[in-house]
């Protein structure tokens, strides 16, 4: 084991208690597939499922792990049409669970996210009955100023080189330049401090580096 993995062991626990505190449902895993089996326990079967852009979701192959267990997904990827998938994306707001990652999480328990159209930070917000977040520690950080510190100069940028013919100043240099770019994917920034109801946002974290 690893010094870093040790001290995920330590600090995810840790950082649940701080959550729970703010009425989330806060769960800590060593692994990813530790974490992903819980994700599909929190699911019912009859739920139709959807999820925001996510490459942790991708990472740990949760929507492929749907798809084969037999959920009820609306999955915009599949859309024939810009018109279709913008249609998708607002279908997914009323879906039963919502599916997504955190770009940071403060250690007293608050998350931290950016989006640019939006429907991501919608979901956590209100909308579906109910929203699981999986994260990977190394989006954990000591506090909510660091957190908007995190998402704005590191999962912002990193996230932004993904697509192609974005023009924004991170796209082009790696770095944040609190832009007003049309294509800017920092439209939205939101903290959500408590989930309210409780219960309804769940955290599981995972002791692993995973996404950006």
């Amino acid at each position: 084991m690893t010094p870093k993995q040790i001290r995920y062991d330590k600090s995810g626990p840790k950082v649940v208690e701080a959550l729970k505190r703010r009425h989330f449902d806060a769960y800590y895993y060593p692994t990813g597939k530790e974490g992903v089996q819980k994700l599909l326990e929190l699911i019912p079967g009859t739920d139709v499922v959807s999820w925001g852009g996510s490459e942790s979701l991708q990472t740990l192959g949760i929507q492929d792990t749907l798809k084969k267990e037999g959920y009820q997904v609306i999955d915009r990827d599949t859309a024939k049409s810009p018109e279709e998938r913008m249609e998708m994306m607002r279908k997914a707001l009323f879906c039963d669970t919502f599916l997504m990652s955190s770009n940071a999480i403060s250690e007293d328990g608050q998350l931290f996210n950016i989006d640019g159209n939006g429907n991501r930070v919608a979901a956590m917000c209100y909308g579906p009955k109910s929203v699981i977040v999986i994260a990977g520690m190394n989006k954990v950080v000591k506090s909510l100023e660091d957190a908007v510190s995190r998402a704005r100069n590191m999962a912002a940028p990193t996230n932004m080189q993904r697509f192609a013919g974005i023009k924004t100043p991170c796209a082009s240099n790696g770095n944040c330049a609190d832009c007003v770019s049309p294509d800017c994917g920092c439209a939205y920034l939101v903290a959500t401090r408590i989930s309210r109801p409780a219960g309804k946002i769940k955290v599981i974290l995972i002791g692993e580096d995973i996404g950006m």
